[in-house]
């Protein structure tokens, strides 16, 4: 090199790289070091991850290698960090009541009845009173860490410390509101009365009052609680002083300020704070000035703050954070923010999951008995709706439409009105019309109804019998293939009186004959026949049928009997099936002659059908009887038993979709070997869910006026006369309604008259308000032809629409208030009331006979209440209960049981003075012990103990304010556990969240809580992850800890 600079080894070995040859040697005055800096670029361990720093520290890349330094909150050298538990010293962390460690912080906790304040470490009291009056019925009285409710003059509390009970009778008892018990009143077995105190108190030496202790609102005092003989002792954090009143505190540079400002003069003023200002560098003084966590370290002190909050640009000082102002907190509906931290909620009709933040929509159809038929959920609220024939009120009832008090149903002649449905029915010497409501004269071959026959005939050795039902059919069907098939329409002659002759011959001439077969192992089965028509034409090509008969109605029934359940709650296989039969038939008229009477051709179709039912015994046992149901051919059978699968328990006629069953839709018939749902054929129609037949259009249709499939109706058959015409078959060509006559339906071989002379606008009139009255009729009213004039509609009865000449009786056996009612809704259901044992109600509802219409507004108000699971219900709830209604239940428990009642919420009008009231005591009397009485609207909910073994309920309405009521649940439990069920109840954290409070508003949690307090072997059912996924973690640490205390009372 000839510049004379001299390369180290390390510069020398960079020869060996020509290009870098330049670089190689460094310039005057530079390093070598630096040289290998711009050669060999720095690696940042910290990017690469390769450092060994702990995982709480923080790397920080230096020129030649790293630098590890633990995260605050943490102490180490970096490449090891041990958590600060900051709450392990003298001061707790800073929190005057409890302080929790977390990893690299820490939080402060208050008790119950106190809530965090801005500094995140002192606890102020909450005011309970602020929040639904406290849950009390007439005042609330805030205290330090607590409330107490109290009532108005002429009240006293009852034991459930939040309602008042209206009663001063003579004498020292429990009813007396000077009974001189401080607390909790009971009857002493020998007379007199006994004081008991709420949880937290103990009972003073006179045996009347109650002494305070720190169990209940932290003795009152604001920091810490001692108990002492004559009541708490409060005292305060080391930081804190006690002030004048003996349970707050204030903090102790709020009085050193108080005496400086009193004693000190502005110079020494001025030399504090110089002096503060100075020691103000070390955590030792005034906490080194920060908010709340205070660290030396090498440049100062370092403040943090606990989890959140925020540090100020002053590096000393702690903002709340508020999380709701970031994407809502995270929570899905309302966020609301506290000091420290936030709470989540969720809108009615949504609950707020264990994750404290998501919402989910709350399935009210999962609930038993929300609705009476059809229960339709939407995302937070949910929808009830009626089968056909039923229609809703009391928001959730379903009700049997009185058609007939629609203008007569239609009918021409008379009406009759059946549950779900109703028939029309024709006077002597008429037949009831192709359309159901017309009615005809009977010698008329043309409008006869088809007849159902019954054909048996011999081949090869065995019998074969052939059901053929042309049309009126009617399928319904039940569990594990349970089935009824109607054909025909049985006779109403049976319902009526008969006054005349006529009636009574018919009467007399009508053969009626009920039957059973049994058959052993085997299901019921209902199949779709491939042979049925070359069978039946040998059968009518047959000359000498063994059987020969027709009926104007049939009903078969087939039912597997003994259901047992089986493992994992399967239901198994029937071992027997039953299939029974009504027939109706007339006696054949042209057998009566000189030499025999009615009675003698009657006697002899008995014969007759006595030779029929004994070939059906055999063809049935042998799979033999085939039935022809509107031009569909079936086969009854059976099927071997086995055990169900998921499948297969749909009811015969449905569908599997979606984990459930589904009926087709009116319109389509179930077809078994497509296992799906038809559209009705063209020339057929079907009004009713659920069957597997269509029935016939009255005539073939003509060419031009063919219906699509899927009719609905009949009227959807083509051809009929339209709405405002007639014709004496209801076929075109029609004639129209002539003035003073109007006909709403179509296919009518008649129109309505007006009545009293009144004439119609115009031909062809459709509805009553086409004919011209002297006066329009408003809601509520119906027009009388007679008078004409308008007249109010009568109790229990209801007008919605202008200008009607009827009103629409209620539905069920509901009724109105009073006369002059707009609207269903005004129709209240005066049978509802309540009932016990929960399991056995539950199952009975939703396992209702087969065919039957179950209508729940029939049940009974009042009466004898289960023994261990049931509630009490107003009449027609949740909608509006009746006026002038009386209700009365008892629980009688079992031995050594008691009651616990859990009111969610209770509606009742205030406006009226206590017209309307709910009243629990021990017996009717009105001096005997009272456990609850309101007569006001309470929606925070409410759970106690009965004050007596047995419980009399009353609930009565006047003629005044009505309001939606209650649907008030109850338990009875062993009385072992008297003292662990009254501590949780009569504890105010129990009400005191509005997660718990949902909790007793929940009815599947409340289901399963009484489930276990009933039977606590059912614990065993619900696992511990259920029970946390149901229950938040607060009402989890609630109950644990009393049912530690009540297990562990000395530990």
């Amino acid at each position: 090199m000839g510049s004379g600079r001299r390369c180290s080894v390390a510069e020398a070995l960079l020869l060996l790289w020509p290009p870098l040859l330049l670089l190689a040697c460094p310039a005057r005055g530079h390093d070598p070091p630096e040289l290998l800096l711009l050669l060999f670029p720095d690696v940042d361990e910290c990017a690469q991850g390769i450092d060994d720093c702990h995982p709480d520290a923080i790397c920080q890349n230096t020129p030649k290698l790293y630098k590890c330094t633990c995260k605050p909150g943490y102490s180490g050298e970096g490449k090891i960090c041990e958590d600060i538990d900051e709450c392990d010293n003298d001061f707790s962390g800073g929190c005057v009541h409890e302080c929790f460690n977390m990893p690299g912080n820490y939080r402060c906790l208050c008790y119950d009845g106190f809530m965090l304040s801005h500094d995140g470490h002192n606890c102020l009291d909450t005011d309970e009173c602020l929040f639904n009056n406290g849950g009390c019925q007439h005042v609330c009285v805030n205290t330090v860490g607590s409330y107490e409710c109290r009532c108005n003059d002429g009240f006293f509390l009852s034991d459930n410390q939040h309602t008042c009970i209206h009663r001063s009778e003579e004498g020292m008892n429990c009813m007396n509101k000077d009974h001189g018990c401080a607390h909790i009143c009971k009857e002493a077995p020998k007379g007199g009365v006994a004081c008991e105190c709420r949880p937290g108190f103990e009972l003073a030496r006179n045996q009347r009052d109650c002494i305070l202790t720190c169990n209940h609102g932290n003795g009152g005092c604001q920091h810490t609680c001692e108990d002492a003989e004559d009541g708490p002792v409060c005292g305060c954090h080391p930081e804190y002083t006690v002030h004048s009143n003996g349970r707050t505190c204030l903090e102790r540079d709020e009085a050193s300020t108080e005496i400086v400002e009193n004693n000190a003069t502005a110079g020494a003023d001025v030399d504090k704070r110089v002096k503060r200002r100075l020691l103000m560098e070390t955590c030792a003084v005034n906490n080194g000035g920060c908010d709340r966590t205070c660290k030396d370290t090498s440049t100062g002190v370092h403040c943090s703050c606990p989890v959140g909050f925020t540090l100020q640009f002053d590096g000393k000082t702690c903002k709340d954070i508020d999380e709701c102002q970031t994407s809502n907190g995270g929570c899905d509906h309302f966020c609301r923010n506290t000091v420290g931290s936030f709470d989540c909620s969720c809108k009615k009709g949504f609950k707020l999951l264990t994750d404290e933040k998501s919402c989910q929509d709350i399935d009210e159809c999962s609930f038993e008995r929300t609705c009476d038929h059809i229960c339709i959920n939407h995302p937070g609220t949910f929808e009830c709706s009626c089968h056909k024939g039923y229609t809703l009120y009391g928001l959730t009832h379903c009700g049997d439409i009185n058609e007939c008090s629609i203008n007569n149903g239609g009918c021409q002649h008379t009406c009759m009105n059946t549950l779900g449905d109703y028939e029309c029915h024709c006077n002597a010497g008429y037949k009831l019309h192709w359309n159901k409501k017309d009615c005809v004269e009977r010698f008329l071959p043309d409008v006869i109804s088809p007849q159902i026959s019954l054909r048996c005939t011999k081949t090869s050795g065995s019998d074969r019998c052939f059901l053929i039902c042309p049309s009126d059919v009617h399928f319904i069907s039940g569990l594990e293939d349970t089935y009824t098939i109607k054909c025909g329409r049985p006779s109403p002659f049976k319902e009526k009186n008969h006054n005349t002759n006529e009636s009574a011959v018919l009467d007399l001439s009508i053969i009626r004959t009920s039957l059973t077969f049994k058959l052993n192992e085997g299901k019921c089965n209902l199949r779709k026949s491939k042979t049925f028509q070359d069978a039946l034409h040998h059968v009518i090509q047959e000359k000498h049928n063994s059987v020969m008969e027709t009926f104007y109605y049939v009903k078969l029934t087939c039912v597997s009997g003994k259901r047992v359940l089986g493992d994992l709650g399967r239901l198994k296989a029937a071992r027997e099936m039953f299939i029974s039969a009504d027939f109706e038939l007339e006696t054949n008229q042209k057998e009566v002659t000189e030499t025999c009477n009615l009675n003698c051709a009657r006697k002899r179709t008995e014969k007759r059908l006595r030779k029929a039912i004994r070939t059906l015994r055999k063809v049935i046992n042998k799979e033999q009887l085939h039935i022809r149901l509107a031009g569909m051919d079936h086969d009854v059978a059976r099927k071997s038993p086995r055990v169900l699968d998921a499948q297969e328990l749909c009811s015969l006629g449905q569908r599997h979709v979606d984990n459930r069953c589904a009926s087709c839709s009116v319109g389509t018939y179930y077809d078994g070997e497509q296992e799906g749902c038809i559209l009705c054929p063209n020339g057929t129609y079907q009004d009713h869910e659920g069957q597997i037949t269509c029935e016939p259009c009255p005539i073939p249709q003509n060419p031009g006026s063919q219906n699509p499939a899927g009719a609905r109706t009949i009227y959807e058959c083509g051809g009929q006369c339209s709405p405002g015409e007639y014709s004496s078959d209801g076929f075109k060509p029609c004639l129209l309604c002539p003035p003073g006559t109007y006909q709403p339906e179509p296919g009518r071989t008649s129109c309505f008259t007006c009545g009293g002379g009144l004439m119609t606008k115009h031909t062809s009139a459709t509805v009553f308000q086409d004919c011209e009255t002297k006066v329009q009729c408003s809601p509520g009213h119906f027009y009388n032809t007679s008078t004409h004039r308008c007249i109010r509609c009568p109790v229990g009865t209801y007008q919605p629409e202008f200008g009607q000449n009827y009103c629409i009786a209620c539905p069920g056996n509901t009724t109105s208030d009073y006369d002059g009612s707009t609207n269903v809704t005004q129709c209240k259901g005066t049978g509802t009331g309540g009932t016990g044992d929960m399991t056995w109600i539950f199952l009975s509802l939703s396992t209702p006979a087969m065919g039957d219409n179950v209508s729940f507004s029939d049940r009974h108000c009042g009466g004898e209440l289960g023994e261990f699971t049931g509630y009490i219900e107003s009449p027609n709830y949740p909608g509006n209960y009746p006026a002038n209604t009386e209700c009365t239940w008892m629980i009688n428990p079992p031995p050594k049981r008691r009651i616990l009642i859990v009111v969610p919420e209770i509606f009742l009008p205030i406006e009226d003075e206590c017209g309307d009231y709910l009243v629990m005591r021990k017996s009717s009397s009105s001096n005997s012990v009272t456990t609850y009485e309101t007569c006001q609207t309470y929606e925070r909910p409410i759970a106690f103990t009965s004050r007596s073994k047995r419980l009399w309920i009353q609930f009565k309405s006047n003629e005044g304010n009505s309001a939606k009521g209650f649907q008030v649940p109850y338990v009875t439990y062993d009385e072992d556990y008297q003292e662990l069920i009254e501590d949780i109840v009569r504890d105010g954290r129990l009400y005191a969240s509005e997660n718990h409070q949902e909790i007793l508003k929940d009815k599947k949690l409340i289901k399963a809580l009484f489930d276990v307090l009933a039977h606590p072997q059912n614990y065993f059912k619900y696992t511990a992850q259920e029970s946390r996924e149901m229950f938040p973690r607060s009402f989890i640490r609630l109950l644990r800890s009393k049912v530690s205390r009540f297990l562990r009372p000395y530990k």
